[in-house]
């Protein structure tokens, strides 16, 4: 009779590999040479006390075995499904009793060894179906052998199983609190602070451990396998297997896929090649995000969407083993957005608008009488601005505005009009803003495309400037200013004096120079010059040219500074 651990030993071999040839007599003496785990690694035995990834393709069962060698062991063994519910049993292979003696004549025959290995007979002792991560815990167990068989029904699948026979309390997966919940402290339009008790794998036992927070708008996940499963599908298809997976030829062939089978030439994840005539199926996207955070047990999630539904888990994990333990995660929606509000524009009147930097605004048209046509002028006298208008819920405008601009738009019974304003990043944003269903009446006035000053410098003198600016055909008033400024003047004063919105009524009387019309039908003579007097020897002087419409609008160009000459 042989020894029971060649038994076992011969028992996983003969067992998982039904589909084979019989190994020769030199081949069966060096498998009763099976001793230490590290040998099973790659093969159908569990190592004790490694947590090992596989792999199943949809209704087809996989085999594992693991061998306890000592009656009254404590097992364990722990299946985590990773992104489809899996079902497992657990059974104890009883081995024919002349196979349990010692003996001491010589081998039996291997046919014989080959039936009584094929007539051993399995007691169930656990069964699961369902995604969670799920043990088998037994303080005494009996010495033999015990299979675990898995299935998928559902789709192709990675899994993981860790076994052992350690006490319970050197096992390595973190423990958890007595209260294992994710609290949601504090609730924001784009944040989400979380908080958890620490394990006392951490507090207590002192052992290293780190907290990993996944965030998605599906679901909460049970495992951290579960996470990595999904990440995968943004990633990329998988057309290989991951190094360290249980994959090898092995497997294949003792687990029903002989050699040239399709199924021994699918990875996992792949998908088959689509049908003549029909587009490839679109790569899924898993909106989830990791974030480890090492020992901290509090988080504040940001750059969330407002008005949105997420949930959120928390994972402790070993530093050394790499083994985690989930949480029970929690959910929360983000509030909402601040209702903003909207102003009334009346029509023919103006109205003034400030957008903060990356900000909005939304103004509201409603003509009461019928109009067969709609005319939006736009000033946007600081920083640029988008600007979209909708009809009656329709989009029918939506346009990037700098300076000054005039839309129109036909009209239509009864419509209801929303303008939108968008700040821009660079700043805020200052405008003027007109509707009018009698657009020639209340037109702001019309600019050249180039609004600068010129400035002279051969005619410059001790006591004068003369400066020159371009019109237009239409007939408007100009208005000159000056105000004297210091050397040390600066481009952010500058900056701070171009908001065209600001009209002569905010300059003093003291400052204004003269007042005239001026227009011309000749587009390239529509210039003008103008000799600025009684200016002091040495000094600058900041200079603006405002353009006054028929309805009293007023668009200043860009200010230009001068400095009279010391000596003359």
């Amino acid at each position: 009779m042989v020894p029971l651990r060649w038994w076992l030993s011969w028992l996983v071999l003969a067992l998982g590999s039904r589909t084979q040839k019989l190994p020769t007599r030199d081949e069966e003496l060096f498998q009763m040479q099976i001793r230490d785990k590290a040998f099973f690694h790659g093969s159908p035995v569990i190592p004790d006390g490694a947590e090992i990834s596989s792999y199943l393709f949809r209704d087809t069962p996989k085999r594992y075995f693991f061998m306890v060698e000592e009656d009254n062991t404590p097992l364990s063994v722990t299946v985590t499904p990773c992104d489809t519910p899996l079902e497992w049993k657990l059974s104890l292979q009883e081995l024919p009793e002349e196979a349990s003696g010692e003996g001491s004549g010589e081998p039996e025959p291997l046919d014989q060894q080959r039936q009584q290995v094929t007539s051993a007979t399995g007691a169930e002792l656990f069964s699961y179906k369902g995604n969670d991560v799920e043990s088998f815990l037994s303080s005494s167990s009996p010495s033999g052998l015990y299979l675990l068989e898995l299935l998928s029904t559902e789709k192709d699948t990675h899994f993981k199983v860790y076994a052992t026979t350690t006490p319970e309390s050197d096992r390595p997966y973190p423990e958890l609190p007595y209260d294992p919940r994710v609290d949601v402290t504090a609730l924001g339009r784009t944040t989400v602070t979380l908080a958890w008790k620490p394990s006392p794998s951490a507090s207590l036992l002192r052992q290293p451990t780190h907290y990993c927070v996944v965030i998605n708008r599906e679901h909460n996940f049970k495992s951290l396998c579960a996470v990595e499963a999904k990440l995968s599908l943004d990633d990329a298809f998988m057309a290989a297997p991951k190094p360290g997976l249980d994959f090898s030829p092995f497997d294949f062939a003792h687990f029903g896929f002989p050699p040239g089978s399709p199924g021994a030439e699918r990875g996992p994840l792949t998908e088959p090649p689509p049908r003549p005539g029909r587009p490839a199926p679109s790569r899924p996207r898993a909106d989830v995000r990791k974030v480890c955070i090492g020992n901290k047990n509090v988080f504040t999630v940001s750059d969330l969407k407002p008005d949105t539904q997420y949930y959120f888990d928390v994972f402790v994990a070993s530093s050394h083993s790499n083994l985690s333990t989930a949480y029970v995660g929690t959910f929360a929606r983000t509030k909402r957005e601040a209702e903003q509000k909207t102003a009334e524009l009346k029509d023919g009147r103006v109205t003034d608008v400030f957008v903060k930097r990356k900000g909005a605004q939304v103004l509201r048209f409603a003509p009461v009488s019928s109009h067969q046509k709609v005319t939006f002028f736009v000033h946007s006298c600081l920083g640029a601005v988008q600007v979209q208008v909708r009809r009656d819920g329709k989009l029918v405008l939506s346009q990037h505005v700098e300076g000054i601009r005039q839309f129109l738009l036909r009209g239509k019974p009864k419509a209801k009009y929303l303008v939108r304003l968008k700040g821009n990043k660079k700043g805020a944003s200052v405008l003027k803003v007109l509707a009018s269903t009698r657009p020639g009446k209340h037109a702001f006035p019309s600019l050249p495309e180039d609004t600068r000053i010129k400035a002279f410098d051969r005619l410059r003198t001790c006591s004068s400037a003369t400066v020159a600016w371009l019109g237009t055909q239409d007939r408007n008033k100009f208005c000159i200013y000056k105000k004297e400024v210091d050397d040390s003047y600066s481009e952010d004063q500058k900056k701070r004096e171009q908001n065209q919105c600001l009209g002569p009524d905010t300059r003093k009387r003291s400052e204004k120079v003269l007042c005239k019309f001026f227009h011309s039908q000749n587009l390239q003579k529509a210039v003008t010059t103008e000799t600025i007097t009684g200016l002091q020897p040495g000094r600058a002087y900041l200079l603006d040219v405002y353009v006054v419409g028929h309805g009293g609008h007023s668009v200043k160009y860009q200010s230009k500074v001068v400095k009279t000459r010391r000596f003359c």
